[in-house]
């Protein structure tokens, strides 16, 4: 069922503006009012990776009169497999500054708002309450938690997809929905998943173009709610099998007992992330003191050939999960890439009776101690 626009339009565009958007203008049910609407709509993304990257191009492109971006990260030579929006001379530089950059250059008629800071609990409800719709490409379940909760709280629509690997899902939230229609994130995941269960696409790869195809969805999304076009994905969740090139629809509705968030919450302590942190994890500083004597890479073998800690035994976590006596009696340290499949396998050893602890950060924060210029992947 269509929604009515999200966006009241501009009076008038300009002559370049019309240039710009003339094949949108021949749409039918789009039109002249349509891209008025979209010229006077104020976007916020979250993150300009590899879901944001396509997003920002598309918004930027079909002219969408303000975007903001918030993102604290700088870009990195890894993101580029999957991060368009980023160049390899970007390589070092804040992700919105770079993002705002090549934005300017596809349409400079659009402006750019960066927030180059992280996302939380203080900042949420003042950034949002800025804009009209709210695009989440993060990739961790904190930060979904957080911009669903900000979102519902201020009555905005919530563009929401995700990546893993081969595979894509989008879907629209929005708790203030007309007639009777909203829903959020936790009518699809009423409880997040424990630390490590679910990989993100850092630990876990993607393939670089499902983020295009999943992002220029959720940019759709984002157009047809401001301009009432078509019927967007709210109480629908698209699925990409891209290795079968399959899509398939489950339908969602809003779960039965679920009460209106009313306030924001600590987003990591839901997910349990501080507590696994500081109960389960080794600082790498307190590795290079104690030496690698028990120390166990859960990683897959192509990432150990890439780089590994010497002295140390590869045994992938699916293995150790079904045997974890072959980690020995301990005590050990099990470490992968950033420290969440780490903290999985500490977890399920200490269930087994083994003392162990997981490496904080991964061989990425072993790098940062004691290799700086060594290899990333």
């Amino acid at each position: 069922m269509p929604l009515p626009p999200l966006v009241e339009p501009l009076p008038e565009l300009s002559v370049e503006q019309v240039s710009r958007a003339s094949r949108h203008l021949m749409l039918p049910g789009l039109g002249l009012l349509g891209q008025r609407r979209l010229a006077a709509a104020r976007v916020l993304v979250i993150g300009a990776g590899g879901l944001g990257s396509p997003v920002l191009q598309y918004l930027a492109a079909a002219g969408i009169g303000v975007i903001g971006i918030v993102d604290f990260d700088t870009v990195d030579l890894s993101n580029l497999q999957r991060q368009v929006i980023h160049g390899t001379a970007d390589v070092g530089e804040l992700k919105t500054v770079s993002a705002a950059r090549s934005i300017a250059a596809l349409n400079p008629l659009v402006d750019v708002v960066r927030h180059s800071v992280r996302l939380d609990r203080d900042n949420a409800l003042d950034l949002f309450s800025a804009y009209d719709l709210v695009i989440d490409g993060s990739d961790n379940f904190a930060t979904r938690y957080l911009a669903n909760d900000a979102a519902a709280i201020l009555g905005k629509p919530y563009v929401w997809g995700s990546v893993y690997r081969f595979d894509g899902q989008v879907t629209v939230f929005w708790e203030s929905a007309p007639d009777d229609r909203g829903l959020d994130y936790r009518d699809l995941h009423p409880v997040p998943p424990a630390p490590g269960e679910v990989l993100s696409c850092d630990e876990a790869g993607v393939l670089g173009a499902v983020c295009a195809t999943i992002g220029a969805m959720m940019a759709t999304e984002a157009m047809k709610l401001i301009t009432g076009l078509g019927e967007p994905l709210l109480g629908r969740v698209q699925i990409l099998d891209a290795l079968a090139g399959d899509w398939r629809e489950v339908r969602l509705v809003r779960r039965a007992g679920r009460i209106p968030v009313s306030a924001l919450i600590d987003y990591d302590e839901f997910c349990g992330v501080t507590a696994a942190n500081d109960a389960l994890s080794l600082p790498p500083e307190l590795l290079r003191e104690r030496g690698t004597a028990g120390l166990i890479d859960v990683r897959e073998p192509f990432e150990h050939e890439i780089v590994h800690i010497d002295g140390d035994r590869l045994v992938p976590l699916a293995r150790l999960l079904e045997n974890p006596q072959e980690a020995g009696l301990g005590p050990v340290v099990v470490y992968c890439k950033t420290g969440l499949r780490s903290l999985r396998a500490a977890e399920a050893l200490r269930a087994a009776g083994i003392d162990a602890v997981s490496l904080r950060g991964g061989i990425h924060a072993w790098l940062d101690l004691t290799d700086p210029d060594g290899p990333r992947y």
